[in-house]
């Protein structure tokens, strides 16, 4: 990616996490909430999405006083889901877990969407910063990115390549190295990382571009190897991995990002009363404890700079799938 979202949110975390906790107090809208609110997932459960909503739900609940359930609604990339928060009603009982692929990428593979994520959401508050990493399955020999390379330029078309689904981050973490390797891989989407991951262990699918998370447990095992990091830096969590970047892939950079939306129109002191139970969650040390260790990294913001991240990074976005020429059948 041409612009470094991580670096870009890595001082506001901080700042949010150890300032902002005063600043939008949970009473601000006496009424609300007085029932239970729904997390809607685009995800089905399993993967790394999921995990990361589930915590984010489950700490949001005391801060709120109801319950946060989660609702997965997997298909199309996310758009299943992202239709089904849009036109729900803007009362702040319906929540959307967002994500690059939803509120970004898909808008720029699909003009018949079926939702707009700038007119139809109102952005909550970052949440979550997720960097990909290149896996390999047990069908694939080579032990590194040149041999990979190497490896796909010989047989083109050949080497396949599974995704959370067409428009999905990892589908243009796909497309981008494709681009910036000279390569041609074969795509498979799925619906979801769990079912991916089946396939990938079995040897039916080569490679995919993944969270660490999901894979961390099969990494250890010797059943998934690691071949790159797709953000600009190294993981805490995998130090010796080189970067696609250092792997000659130069200029790529992806950092899947997810955050909570509500259907526009929402009530702006609803939006803080949401707000502030998001930043209590993410600061708490045992949830950023088990996000860290998986390799993701905890954060918050405040609605309007979650709203102004769509906006800037949609015509980035919007350039590489140009440029890539990766479409949704």
């Amino acid at each position: 990616m041409l612009r470094n979202t991580r670096r870009s949110f890595v001082a506001l975390a901080g700042l949010a996490i150890t300032t902002g906790l005063g600043l939008l107090p949970l009473e601000a809208a006496a009424a609300f909430p007085d029932k239970t609110l729904r997390l809607i997932v685009p995800y089905p459960p399993g993967g790394a999405a999921d995990v990361m909503a589930r915590g984010l739900a489950q700490h949001m609940s005391g801060p709120l006083g109801q319950k946060v359930v989660v609702d997965n609604r997997a298909g199309a990339g996310g758009a299943v889901a992202a239709k089904t928060a849009a036109t729900s009603e803007a009362d702040g009982y319906t929540l959307f877990f967002g994500t690059l692929a939803t509120q970004v990428i898909n808008p720029a593979l699909n003009s018949k969407l079926g939702y707009d994520p700038m007119k139809d959401f109102v952005g909550v508050s970052l949440t979550h910063l997720n960097p990909r990493v290149l896996i390999a399955g047990p069908s694939v020999k080579a032990r590194n990115v040149a041999e990979l390379i190497e490896t796909a330029k010989a047989a083109p078309g050949k080497l396949t390549y599974g995704s959370a689904g067409n428009g999905s981050s990892s589908h243009l973490s796909g497309a981008l190295f494709e681009m910036l390797a000279d390569v041609q891989l074969l795509h498979v989407p799925y619906r979801g990382s769990a079912p991916l991951l089946t396939d990938l262990l079995a040897g039916r699918v080569d490679l995919t571009f993944d969270s660490f998370a999901v894979y961390e447990e099969f990494i250890k095992e010797g059943r998934a190897r690691p071949l790159a990091v797709t953000s600009l830096e190294r993981m805490t969590v995998l130090p010796s991995l080189p970067t696609l970047n250092e792997s000659g892939l130069k200029g790529y950079d992806v950092s899947n990002w997810l955050g909570v939306f509500v259907p526009a129109g929402t009530p702006a002191d609803v939006v803080e009363t949401l707000n502030a139970a998001v930043r209590k969650a993410m600061a708490e040390p045992a949830l950023r404890k088990q996000l860290t260790s998986l390799g993701i990294e905890p954060t918050s913001s405040s609605p309007g700079e979650l709203d102004a991240l769509v906006r800037d990074d949609a015509p980035v976005w919007a350039d590489i799938v140009k440029k890539s020429g990766a479409k949704v059948d």
